[in-house]
């Protein structure tokens, strides 16, 4: 009988007394007779019953319903907070995670187990172990992606803190300018119908703090329910006080080290948000040609024309000659200053220096000469230039020193530059203006065009380049270093993937902007001296200072302006949020003071994140950590792969297809999951798409899966890959396997009793049994490579391990294997032997566990009984498996393999010949040696082959009972199976003779296409050679068929 059998039915109180003196099959066989008797007259009495009360009419049939599962009642947690759970009470028939994960964190919590150990206040001997988690947006709820980081994150840092190594786990939330500013905007908007401006800039602040206090602390909450063991004393904000003086003092430091500067430049400006972004907050989104699309800010029923190339002509100046260009933005051409044409190409050279006229604004067109800009075989060989609304125009510009005429107003309408068109919308521009073209007779065509868009990743606006004077970081300086680090090995980046993607993108890191033109974030700590009686200008370098406060600000304008009267205006723009979040390694370790926690834990251990942050984020404190501390932030970055859903469709909330953990944790039906939809943020009309997604990939809802199973499940993946696809039914199925957990240990738990006392120490006593000496090696091989996998970070290999080792080999063989050991009446020497290894590889077994299941380990363990030389009060602080040597037994191994292989023959014979129960096996041995071997493990072998009634070992000579077949393990041994008397012979080779009249029908098909016309010539040779193996395998089968009919027929003939 299987251990999944055995396991999954709960021993009642009843079955654990004395048992009859049945074998295990009879008792088995015995059990279901009486309970087909129960049911028999229990039925025949309800017959009886309806009789009495018939009035001799016959009544119609009911309809049977559908029967729906009883629900269980709700678990109510009766554990005061930060108390330890009550382990006296009766263990539960089968595993509820609700009940297991309660009441364990607020203890761990209380109890400082999550805070580091060290030695009389020095780290460790074993070393440390530190992470500063990435801090989620303090808007935010946990996302899968959230989920996955904390899960691997959080299985190295309770591995090493079990190991003995001093860890540090930091938590905190990033204040998130963007996000959280959008979301009290909204709020306030759809509550009250005002805008920030109706309050001011300190007010609106302050409301925003208020939102931050009240609802900031959901995802740390939610965090805590992962089994999260962050050291909480030391949690952290981006804005609290110890990162803004970090923040403050990073600027100044950068400023007066000539990195931060002040340029009006290019910036990407999103109208939605009203403010400028960095590159990496733009995605750029692929169009085949031709699309009709809705942006933001516009009626949802209006759609623009995007992927399109409109040509159209300028005059010459003072001629009737025409010169066309071509253009993706037509309505940028009320912002061109020149036209640039290549200075070989023959076409333009009469034009060289003359102007155009522009059709709708009174300016000269210069026609301007650039190699670099101007392809001759693209196109017309003209290129209109708009230097202040392309990047590439930009540059043009730059070089020749043309004008730079901005067009729009920062919410999207064009300003007085676009003369007729101003106050319009830039798109609504953009089909007006065609139709003006056309009117004026310069309109040429327009040819679908495959383009990028610039999207906004916070809005989905349309990103428009726009000249704003900003504060911008010089990335090179910082960034050859960063380069430099992972070269000589100082940072190491995995997956290799990563690595040369850090080469490739950090190269050509361009200068980084760091001004938002936001109230919510770290106001930018530099001041515009307004000089009295002078004409200042914002844009000019010279009349800004930098303070790490008013104070110093001031002072710094006096030694710049001395003797003057002024005036200092802090810039209104706050500092990117990446600004902030590149300092989190070092600045809240106390950094710029030299504390002691930045002394102890900095440099950290491991980054570990998703590679789509790897240059918001990881870049950017390799960059200020090496210029402000001189050190590398982390040794190492670790980048998981992407979760998409399990068709491989990226999550997205218009898909339906999102994944909250907690739903997975929880879980959710399909009725709550549309709710989820109609109470979000989702466009109205995404909402019945992304509900029909959901009943395609949720039909019956998420199951309740539990926090154990998810982050076990999301440890198991290929986490180095670029993309996983994620599937809730694995994640269940883990929850079956923390079933399973729990019905083994509570069944070895009956299987110790109640006055077990392990030994005090887990060395072998010498009278450990060949089942136990292979149990305990095969715990030896787990255990190394666990920790090996996790050393490596290769958390597929370490869940793997374990998850056979306590699945394959603990429960479903070694339990199952010394049941008749530990059975009442048992050899109590060997039952004693028996339940010592049990304990130990339960012991053990549960701590290898722990650090990917923190909660149903901790349940469990709390359960079993102590050594006499252990004191632990918690599985999380107890020591982590580590190899012995004592355990290590490649005899052990080889010898119990053969017992096993002898099994596996022993199945594969009763498959063969359908014997599904009260088999009968007898093993022939041919040496002394073989047969000590298998006549010791007779009983074993009989719970390793289900079905099984019984198994006789033979000496050497003694005769076998005729009506047996026949198989082969080894040279020593054979596998006899009684079948005379359990089959019906003429049944089974009626049976074989099918299957082979269907083989043969497959076979002469097979044959048939190889004897098409010049087969050999016209047919591949990869299609000949599978035709072949097709062929030669049919034959085999046959061949095999028809020995069971002869091997049958012989039993025929001998009955």
């Amino acid at each position: 009988m299987a251990i999944e059998d055995t396991l999954n039915a709960a021993p009642t109180p009843e079955s654990a007394g004395t048992p009859p003196p049945l074998t295990k099959n009879q008792e088995k066989n015995e059990a279901k007779r009486k309970a087909k008797m129960e049911k028999f007259l229990a039925k025949k009495a309800a017959q009886e019953a309806k009789g009495a009360e018939a009035t001799g009419k016959a009544k119609p049939k009911e309809k049977k319903t559908k029967s729906v599962p009883k629900p269980k009642d709700a678990f109510v947690n009766t554990t005061p907070e930060g108390e330890k759970k009550d382990m006296t009470l009766e263990m539960a028939g089968s595993y509820d995670p609700v009940a297991v994960e309660s009441a364990w964190y607020s203890w761990w919590e209380k109890q400082g187990y999550f805070q580091p150990v060290t030695d009389n206040g020095e780290i460790s001997a074993k070393g440390s172990f530190v992470i500063t988690a990435p801090p989620p947006n303090v808007t935010g709820k946990l996302h899968i992606g959230h989920a996955m980081g904390i899960s691997i994150q959080d299985a190295l840092v309770r591995w090493n803190r079990m190991r003995g190594v001093t860890t540090l786990f930091v938590p905190g939330t990033d204040h998130a300018g963007i996000s959280t500013q959008a979301v009290v905007e909204n709020q306030v908007w759809k509550q009250f119908g005002k805008t920030r401006h109706d309050y001011g800039r300190g007010p609106f602040v302050d409301m925003v703090w208020d939102w931050k206090h009240k609802y900031g602390d959901i995802i740390m909450k939610q965090m805590r329910r992962m089994g999260t063991s962050y050291d909480w004393t030391r949690e952290r904000f981006t804005m609290d006080d110890m990162l803004t003086r970090a923040t403050k003092e990073t600027f100044v430091r950068l400023f007066d080290d000539g990195i931060i500067y002040r340029s009006n430049r290019l910036v990407n400006w999103c109208h939605r948000l009203n403010t400028s972004l960095s590159n990496l907050e733009v995605e750029k989104v692929e169009i085949p040609g031709r699309t009709l699309m809705s942006v933001p800010g516009y009626p949802s029923e209006e759609k623009f024309e995007f992927g399109v190339l409109v040509h159209f002509a300028y005059e010459i100046e003072g001629s009737s000659e025409r010169i066309v260009v071509a253009t993706t933005r037509i309505e940028t051409m009320l912002g061109d200053t020149a036209i640039a044409v290549h200075p070989d190409d023959a076409r333009y050279k009469h034009l060289h220096g003359k102007f155009a006229r522009h059709p709708f604004v009174d300016r000269r067109i210069p026609i301007i000469t650039d190699s670099e800009a101007v392809d001759m075989e693209y196109g017309t060989g003209a290129v209109k230039m708009t230097p202040a609304h392309d990047p590439n125009d930009y540059e043009v510009g730059k070089r020749h020193n043309l004008e730079f005429i901005n067009l729009l107003n920062d919410d999207g309408t064009y300003n007085q530059n676009a003369g007729p068109y101003c106050g319009m919308l830039r798109f609504h521009i953009r089909k007006q203006i065609i139709e003006d073209i056309k009117a004026k007779g310069l309109y040429v065509d327009t040819t679908s065009n495959p383009m990028e868009v610039p999207v906004c990743t916070k809005s989905g606006d349309i990103i428009e380049p726009l000249m704003k004077p900003q504060w911008w970081v010089n990335i090179r300086p910082l960034a050859e270093p960063a380069l430099e680090a992972v070269r000589d090995g100082r940072l190491e980046i995995t997956p290799m993937a990563a690595e040369k993607d850090w080469f490739h993108k950090l190269g050509k890191f361009q200068d980084w902007c760091l001004s938002r033109q936001l109230w919510w974030g770290h106001r930018i700590p530099a001041y515009f001296v307004r000089v009295a009686g002078q004409e200042c200008d914002s844009g000019d370098i010279n009349y800004w200072v930098v303070g790490r406060d008013d104070a110093e600000a001031r002072e710094r304008a006096e030694e710049k302006f001395p003797g003057v009267e002024f005036e200092l205006e802090q810039d209104p723009d706050v500092l990117d949020t990446w600004f902030s979040s590149g300092l989190w390694p070092f600045a809240l370790m106390g950094w710029p003071e030299n504390t002691d926690d930045f002394e102890k834990y900095y440099p950290t251990s491991l980054l570990e994140t998703g590679n789509d942050i790897l240059f918001f984020w990881v870049a950017r404190m390799v960059m200020l950590g090496m210029h402000l501390t001189g050190k590398v932030p982390f040794a190492k970055v670790f980048c998981h792969a992407m979760i998409r859903d399990a068709n491989g469709r990226k999550m997205s909330k218009s898909l339906g297809n999102v994944i909250d953990p907690i739903d997975v944790i929880q879980g959710i039906s399909l009725d709550e999951l549309h709710a989820k939809l109609e109470s979000g943020n989702l466009d109205p009309r995404e909402i019945n798409k992304a509900k029909e997604g959901q009943v395609k990939d949720f039909p019956d809802g998420i199951p309740e899966c539990g926090t154990d199973a998810l982050r076990f499940a999301l440890c198991a993946y290929p986490l180095a890959s670029s993309d996983i696809k994620l599937d809730i039914q694995r994640v269940d199925g883990y929850r079956k396997f923390c079933n399973k957990l729990w019905n083994a240990t509570r069944f070895a738990l009956m299987k110790l009793g109640d006055d077990f006392v392990p030994l005090a120490s887990a060395q072998l006593t010498g009278r450990e049994s060949l089942a136990e000496l292979w149990i305990l090696h095969r715990l030896n091989v787990a255990t190394r490579e666990v920790n090996a996998a996790l050393a490596d970070m290769n958390f597929m290999v370490a869940t793997t391990a374990i998850y056979g080792f306590w699945l394959n080999e603990l429960c479903d063989i070694f339990i199952e294997y010394i049941k008749p050991v530990t059975a009442p009446g048992a050899n109590p020497e060997a039952c004693s032997s028996a339940q010592q290894t049990l304990y130990t590889c339960l012991d053990q077994g549960l701590r290898m566990l722990h650090p990917f299941m923190p909660f149903v380990t901790e349940e469990l363990w709390q359960r079993l009984p102590r050594r006499a030389s252990e004191n632990e009060p918690s599985i999380s602080i107890a020591a982590y498996p580590e190899p012995r040597s004592d355990y290590e037994s490649a005899k052990a191994e080889s010898d119990f393999k053969f017992v096993m292989d002898i099994a596996t023959a022993g199945r594969s014979l009763a498959a063969a010949y359908n014997i599904v129960a009260n088999s009968e096996f007898y093993i022939s041995n041919s040496s002394d040696a073989s047969y000590a071997l298998t006549s010791s493990l007779s009983e074993g072998i009989v719970t390793m082959i289900s079905g099984c009634q019984r198994v006789t070992v033979l000496r050497s000579g003694e005769a076998i009972p005729a009506g047996c077949v026949v198989s082969s393990v080894g040279d020593e041994v054979a596998i006899h199976l009684l079948v005379r008397g359990k089959v019906d012979i003429g049944q089974e080779i009626s049976k074989i003779e099918d299957k082979i009249s269907k083989v043969e029908q497959l076979k002469d098909g097979a044959v048939k296409r190889t004897q098409v016309p010049k087969y050999e010539t016209v047919v591949p040779q990869s299609v000949r050679e599978a035709n072949a193996s097709k062929i030669s395998n049919y034959e085999a089968e046959i061949e095999v068929l028809q020995n069971s009919i002869k091997e049958f027929l012989v039993l025929k003939d001998g009955e």
